[in-house]
Formats: C-alpha cells, structure tokens, sequence
C-alpha cells in the first residue's frame, strides 16, 4: 500500500496529561488528537479535514529532563491568580513518525505549505516536518516506538495509556481511547498491525481524530 510518510522533528517538546487538573504530570509522547491538530493547522482548520483521517504514528525522545514553567492559575470564580512556578517535565530531541494512507498528494502539499504554523505540544514548540513517498507491507511488524491501540497490544511491552483521541470543537468533551507505548523504542516483540514499513516497523492506524468523533 502506498503512504505518506511524515517526519517530524523538535528540539524540545511537552505534553501534559489532562486527566491531572492540578499538577503537571507529562505523557511520554503526543495524543493522537495533539497529532490530529497539528495536521489540521496545516490544513487551515478542521473545516478542510475529512471527518474520516486515521493515520498511524510512531514517537521517540533521545532524552528527558525538568525546568520551570510559569503557570497562570484560574480562582473560583475564573480570574486569573497569583502566577506561580512549577516544575514540568519535557522531552528532547523528538521524533514523530506518522504514516497517512489517504490523499497523499493533498497532504504532501498541505505540509509543504502549511496554512499555520506546525506546533507540537505547547504553542512555542515549533517542528520541521519532512514528507516522502513509501510502500507499506501487509502483515504485523516489530513494536518498537509505534504508538499502537490497546486491543492490538495486550500482551506487549510497555505502558498503557489512556489518551485523548478526539477533542469536540467546544472542547467540552474528548473521546478517549487506550493504547500501548513502549519509550525506550527497543521493543523486537511483532506487533499485531495490518502494515509494516521498509524497516520492519508495526504500522497500525490509530481512530479517527476529527472533532465530529468526539460528539455524541
């Protein structure tokens, strides 16, 4: 099957786990929706994405490390409180692989020339974000650092995580799924996956990401 394979990479990234409101707690790699958004801005907006995207992705960071963030609380009654520091955890040196099977020319295009600016995370956390043409393989491939639904992951190694798959226009409400990643990106262990790429590297496509997912 033929695919779009993106790359993209950043210096520095963070992704705060929503389900802590109140401290920061950091996910070893980007929700699916982080990803869906991203995508989108290279669209110019939701409006101009099919309601029907998947695409599967793969994460890894070189390294890890903590610093200080200033963070704008909100009081009861939704004004803004005393600025307080807070320890947040980021990742360095990150890679994202996602692998579109769908309107590849569009999208090809799309991400050569984003309509917004290509974030990753926070807003100040810029990307550069390379595109090329490959073939994917039928049949299951190693885990290593793909980002892989939980139903085809049970018994593999790694963390399972309860992600965001989608996130309603409103933001009042988010569809969230359960998925497998292993960080360390070693894993040899075959990945139940419909595709693997030229490397060997489980390719499994994830929900759809568009915010008419996450409605009722």
């Amino acid at each position: 099957m033929n695919a779009l394979e993106v790359t993209v990479s950043a210096p520095i990234v963070s992704f705060r786990n929503p389900l802590y409101a109140a401290v920061q707690v950091a996910l070893p790699c980007p929700p699916p929706a982080t990803v869906g958004g991203m995508l989108a801005a290279a669209a110019g907006g939701w409006g101009a994405v099919n309601p029907g995207l998947r695409f599967a992705m793969a994460f890894h960071a070189r390294g890890q490390g903590v610093d200080l963030e200033t963070y704008h609380p909100l009081d009861a009654t939704g004004k803004k409180a005393e600025v307080t520091p807070r320890d947040r955890e980021f990742l360095a040196e990150a890679t994202l692989t996602i692998w579109l099977t769908e309107d590849l020319e569009v999208w090809q295009r799309r991400l050569r020339r984003p309509v917004w600016p290509l974030r990753l995370g926070r807003s100040q956390d810029l990307v550069r974000v390379t595109t090329r043409r490959v073939v994917l393989r039928p049949g299951p491939g190693r885990q290593g650092s793909a980002l892989l639904p939980e139903e085809h992951a049970r018994s593999l190694p790694g963390t399972l995580l309860r992600l965001p798959t989608a996130v309603s226009p409103d933001r009042r409400r988010t569809r969230w799924d359960g998925y497998r990643f292993d960080r360390t990106g070693r894993s040899e262990a075959a990945a139940d996956a419909a595709w693997s790429d030229e490397h060997g590297r489980a390719v499994a496509l994830l929900p759809p990401v568009h915010p008419s997912r996450a409605l009722p």
